[in-house]
């Protein structure tokens, strides 16, 4: 009986060697473990890529885009167009045969361009090419014409604080990386406004430019007085930065007709497919449904928005359901800095530790390398197994750092974080500007993103146990 009892027990040490021993008394599973489990969706993930990039759901994503933004346009936070395009979705998804379908209500932002233009009246006359910055304030009826400055840097512009008085500031700053050059955008009125200018003009935030001026959001400051802003195009900054070089005196008239209205009743939209076994906890995919009132909105971020509901509908094509719930969210209000995704977290946080994985693509749909991954180093070693199932299109790299507006709430609480990684080298190109339209979406490039957001969230959702914090 001792020698039955010592094999018994020889058999279990070998069983769990390697193994953590949870609280409940229950054993967590070995990495080799986890591996052997990933390798088991192989048939799954081939049946999605197959049915997104191959079969009869081939270019879906995209012509359910391209429908919606020929429908709609461009949906600015409290525009009636992007009420029109929640009430789209809302319907949209519902005759998807998606399940708990609805809208949650939040609060956003509601300002309007109104009419806009500027011309230079010295040392010729010239159109200059702009587009009013979002909650930027109107000139007077009048509009206001003053000499330029033409700086390169806010290290520039306070050391000439002198010569900015009463004057419009034109900012030529170089593009280096969006992160690094979009402060002008978001800063260079309160800047400018520090050092007595009337107006600034801000060149755009592009890494390309065919004379296209490209909006965005910017900030004023309660103690610093508010003037009106707006981005001009690439080529109209440099051109000015030479003549002011040369020493020629350059005078701009500028009249902009912006209002800031009361913030305005909008929606997140929500669509899932319900978890078999363990329902209450969520893997979230998501884009924004909102955009800038300029092109239409296709790439920023229509097509991170359709890919994420293109996920859900591969998932219920292939009769598959994943044991947590997989959750669709279609956010409002980005734009203006992630609105929508505040309101949401505020009232989903209470439920934070049910939240598996959150994952957003905003950074459009060109060809998929793989994923942005926030997490512990034991979660991102789960995902980069995960993404050996993505082989078969060349999409497996995993770069750290997840990067979303709506869903960075949740990863600075330690919820695990993923975005799509693609080939944004002509993202810039288009960005936030009238160029921003289905010509710029490629069909063959949204399947694959397809392909990969849907294996990620469906495997994540489907796999036993959660990702660890």
């Amino acid at each position: 009986m001792k020698h039955l009892f010592l094999i018994f027990l020889m058999n279990l040490l070998h069983q769990y060697a390697g193994k953590s021993l949870r609280r409940d008394g229950s054993y967590l599973k070995s990495f080799e473990d986890i591996k052997n489990e990933i390798a088991g969706y192989t048939n799954v993930a081939k049946a999605i890529i197959d049915l997104a990039v191959h079969g009869k759901a081939q270019n879906r994503s995209y012509e359910r885009l391209a429908v919606f933004v020929d429908t709609i346009g461009p949906r600015l936070s409290g525009s009636k167009n992007l009420e029109a395009a929640i009430e789209y979705m809302y319907s949209a998804l519902q005759k998807d045969g998606l399940e708990n379908v609805h809208l949650e209500p939040v609060k956003v932002p509601h300002w309007e361009r109104g009419e806009e233009f500027a011309v230079m009246l010295e040392p010729r006359n010239h159109s200059i090419a702009i587009l009013g910055l979002g909650n930027s304030i109107a000139t007077p009826p009048e509009g206001i014409t003053a000499e330029v400055i033409v700086v390169a840097s806010f290290d520039e512009l306070h050391k000439r604080a002198q010569e900015a008085k009463g004057k419009i500031v034109v900012y030529n700053e170089p593009f280096i990386s969006y992160g690094e050059t979009v402060q002008y955008r978001v800063r260079g009125a309160v800047e400018a406004a520090k050092v007595g200018a009337v107006a600034s003009l801000i060149r755009s935030i592009a890494s390309f430019s065919i004379h296209s001026p490209h909006t965005g959001g910017q900030s004023y400051q309660p103690d610093v007085p508010k003037i009106p802003t707006a981005c001009i195009s690439v080529e109209d900054a440099e051109m000015m930065s030479r003549m002011s070089l040369r020493g020629t005196k350059i005078v701009v008239h500028l009249k902009m007709g912006a209002k800031t209205y009361p913030d305005s009743p909008s929606f997140n939209t929500v669509a899932e497919i319900v978890g078999s076994k363990y329902p209450e906890q969520v893997v979230l995919v998501s884009g924004h449904l909102d955009s800038w009132d300029v092109g239409q909105g296709a790439m920023d971020d229509g097509g991170g928005a359709f890919i994420s509901w293109e996920a859900l509908s591969l998932i219920k094509d292939l009769g598959l359901r994943p044991k947590r719930t997989l959750r669709l969210v279609l956010w409002t209000g980005e734009e203006q800095g992630g609105v929508g995704a505040g309101q949401y977290y505020q009232l989903h946080k209470e439920n934070i530790s049910n939240f598996d994985i959150v994952m957003e693509s905003d950074e459009g749909t060109f060809k998929p390398s793989g994923l942005g991954f926030s997490g512990s180093a034991e979660a991102r070693d789960i995902v980069k197994e995960i993404m050996t199932l993505l082989q078969p299109i060349n999409a497996t790299d995993v770069y750290n750092n997840a990067d979303g507006t709506d869903i960075a709430y949740w990863m600075r609480d330690g919820v695990p974080g993923a975005s799509l990684h693609d080939d944004i080298n002509k993202y810039f190109w288009f960005h936030h500007s009238q160029g921003d339209t289905m010509t710029v979406q490629d069909p063959n490039q949204m399947n694959l993103c397809a392909a990969v957001w849907t294996v990620v969230s469906y495997v994540i959702a489907d796999m036993e146990e959660m990702l660890p914090r």
